[in-house]
């Protein structure tokens, strides 16, 4: 069963909008963060090539980052990529209501993005960014060319 904390829980910050409506605000709230359709067809994909893989791994402590899938041998960490949380480039939108503050988050989280895959190079990881509107059975191929190559390379 599903716990979920009040929303007033979590005080709003004063940058905050306000919902543009309660069925916005409840949409918004049921998106999950882990565990997505796009995570899950990718991991059957990565499973179904035989290889074995950590889900939700803390890769880097200070700040804390998780991985969506992270190949813990071969130091790969993967990055499942929503289109509208980090702006794809073909189909990222822009919503009409608090555009600015929108605009800014997104922007915020490309930044974080950025940041993570520079402090994995720096830990001996690489980063591997997937968004979500690929092929998973692609996208499943060229991750385990670059796991199976960072493989061999370290024997």
């Amino acid at each position: 069963m599903l716990c979920r904390v009040p929303e007033s829980t979590f005080p709003r910050l004063p940058n905050d909008p306000t919902p543009s409506s309660p069925a916005v605000s409840a949409r918004m709230s049921r998106q999950s963060s882990r565990d997505t359709g796009p995570e899950r067809a990718l991991r059957r994909a990565l499973f179904a090539a035989g290889l074995r893989y950590r889900v939700h791994h803390l890769v880097s402590l200070r700040p804390r980052r998780h991985a969506d899938i992270a190949f813990t041998r071969a130091k790969v960490a993967v990055f499942v990529d929503g289109c509208y949380w980090h702006g794809c480039p073909a189909h990222g939108t822009s919503p009409k209501a608090n555009s600015e503050w929108w605009k800014a988050k997104i922007e915020r989280n490309r930044l974080r993005d950025r940041d993570t895959d520079e402090r994995l190079m720096a830990e001996g990881w690489l980063a591997a960014r997937v968004w979500e509107h690929e092929n998973p059975i692609e996208a499943a191929a060229k991750i385990a060319a670059l796991v199976r190559r960072r493989r061999s390379s370290s024997l």
